[in-house]
């Protein structure tokens, strides 16, 4: 077993030297030994709760991760941080708090850690924003650390046929509609989660994990094995023992993050046709790392990477598939084959992806991924848009979509429940662009996304129809939904200057959302604008609104690495 010098290691400070003395007797209080209190110690957070599958198989994954510490020469200790999950927060006032909550996981393990001046770092986490929000954390301490994916669940079975948690979304939309029975709904409802584990298709949290492989922070495989695989202990054993070769190698999250790794992962969120929120987050964490990478940086590696994987809500398969037929390893041996991806980039393993991916060899066979030959389409799934409607640019998923060009009128509206309510009376006609406004990061605050709407325009069966909001969508959505415009309505971005009639014109083939009017009008309209009021005088929200930037930057709440004055790991 190696020995540590903890001459220099954070946790130096509350374990060494007579000083310490009184520090030492809490860790003899909770059973450590003299020999356990003077190695290294190692952070295990996860963000364990009751409030979704999404999180209740982290804590049994946190002992497994414990083991791998102890066995490699640290000393683990577990703490918890908070979640918010999407399904539950979905389609109310409180899906305000989710984005919030990644902020709020960053602050939260970045402050356990530098309070108890822990030296590494191994963070698990199973739900859309935990996953960045535990990343984020790791940047901005930059201890040598490992990031852990909780696992997907298993997918629902209903009349013969894989669901998830978006066919009943989509199923709400279908009943209002009149063409799925109560009892229909009611047995969708009770058959869709069959158990613990993040929502199954390639949504947020899915994308996210394929993400902390490609950039290097987890370990090859361990994205794929769902929730419920005894399998996933395994990861978690070889997690915990990763971070203790990193921590002696002096590898840290800034050292494998790097500008290439960004793109790395970018090009993943492309091949897979990944969720729009991808473009908020790897801005955020890459503002930890001191990068600039904003939304025009991610979509550019968007639009010149393929798309290879069948993954829903666009194609056919679900996470579990993608495990079985190679994970993200594979799809990542077809980019690097094509030339689409840094193969010298250094990740979690202590190897560069090429060396990790040097015994990986595609398999046709296999019907979840395709190699760039064979590509689905010939750029990602995820299209970046700019134009006078968002010049500071906008998001749109197009995997599997063929109504990717619009041009239709405006339906405004100032919240999403006031789009929703319309929607579920039928209130709109075929053509129409339906615009949600002042649900941004400030305006929301929060940026909601808005799968109830747009799920429940799918269940009716709405093909020629646009929805355009500066707020967010979540990686379920599917149709022709434009999410992140900026500058946002609380702004007075151009969306907040719209009217109904405007004409829109979204063209994703090209990348750019106009709407029809000349920049005299544009500007005059701007002189009689009026911010909204505050949507909260107080609170977490409160704050969130006043310090949030822009989403083209990752709706981001610090300065970030940049403007650091001195590394957590150097203290």
């Amino acid at each position: 077993m190696t020995k540590f010098d903890k001459s220099r290691l954070p946790s130096r400070h509350v374990t060494e030297g007579p000083e310490r003395a009184p520090h030492r007797s809490y860790y003899y209080a909770m059973g450590l030994t003299e020999e356990e209190i003077h190695r290294p110690f190692i952070g295990v957070a996860t963000c364990w709760n009751e409030a979704a599958p999404c999180n209740i198989a982290l804590m049994r994954q946190a002992q497994a991760a414990k083991t791998g510490v102890k066995g490699s020469g640290g000393t683990p200790r577990e703490f918890c941080t908070i979640t918010v999950t999407d399904g539950i927060a979905m389609g109310h006032e409180g899906m305000k708090s989710s984005l919030v909550s990644r902020e709020v996981i960053a602050d939260s393990v970045e402050l356990t850690m530098r309070g108890h001046c822990y030296d590494g770092l191994v963070g698990i986490a199973g739900c859309d924003k935990s996953l960045p929000g535990m990343m984020m954390s790791m940047l901005r301490l930059n201890v040598p650390s490992v990031f852990l994916y909780g696992g997907s669940i298993m997918p629902g079975r209903v009349k013969g046929k894989d669901v998830t948690v978006v066919d009943v979304f989509e199923g709400v939309g279908q009943h209002s509609a009149g063409k799925l029975p109560d009892c229909d709904l009611t047995e969708l409802e009770r058959h869709a989660c069959p158990g613990a584990g993040a929502c199954g298709g390639q949504f947020t949290a899915n994308t996210m994990a394929c993400v902390a492989e490609a950039i290097g922070l987890a370990l090859p495989h361990s994205s794929g094995p769902p929730a419920e695989i005894v399998e996933r202990d395994d990861f978690a054993t070889k997690a915990g023992e990763a971070v203790m070769s990193l921590l002696k190698r002096g590898i840290r999250p800034r050292d494998i993050c790097t500008r290439k790794a960004f793109e790395n992962a970018a090009a993943v969120v492309a091949a897979t046709g990944g969720s729009t929120n991808a473009a908020l987050h790897l801005p955020a964490m890459a503002n930890e790392a001191g990068i600039s990478f904003d939304l025009f940086d991610v979509a550019e590696i968007f639009k010149r990477t393929p798309y290879l994987a069948s993954l829903k809500p666009g194609g056919l398969y679900v996470a579990k598939d993608m495990w079985e037929a190679g994970g993200v390893p594979m799809l990542m041996r077809a980019l690097l084959d094509g030339g689409f991806i840094h193969g010298s980039c250094m990740t979690a393993t202590g190897k560069t992806v090429a060396e990790n991916l040097k015994d990986v060899a595609f398999n046709p066979s296999q019907k979840v991924m395709k190699d760039v030959a064979h590509a689905l389409a010939p750029t990602g799934g995820v299209v970046g848009l700019r134009g006078n409607l968002a010049p500071d640019g906008a998001i749109v998923k197009i995997a599997g979509l063929k109504h990717i060009k619009h041009r239709g009128p405006a339906r405004v509206f100032d919240c999403e429940e006031d789009c929703f309510a319309a929607v579920q009376r039928r209130e709109y006609q075929p053509g129409d662009v339906l615009v949600i406004r002042y649900e941004g990061p400030k305006g929301g605050p929060g940026m909601r996304e808005m799968l109830s709407t747009t799920a429940a325009l799918y269940g009716q069966g709405v093909e020629n129809i646009a929805l355009v909001t500066d707020g967010r969508f979540s990686g379920g959505t599917r149709g022709l939904c434009v999410g992140h415009v900026g500058p946002e309505a609380a702004e007075g971005g151009p969306i907040a200057l719209l009217r109904d009639g405007d004409m829109i014109l979204i063209d994703a083939e090209i990348g750019t959302i106009e709407v029809e009017l000349p920049a005299a009008e544009l500007a005059a309209r701007k002189t009689s604008w009026k911010p909204k009021p505050a949507s909260f005088g107080t609170g977490a929200l409160w704050r969130f609104a006043k310090n949030v930037g822009p989403a083209r930057h990752g709706a981001v709440t610090t300065p970030g690495a940049q403007h650091e004055v001195r590394c957590y790991a150097d203290i």
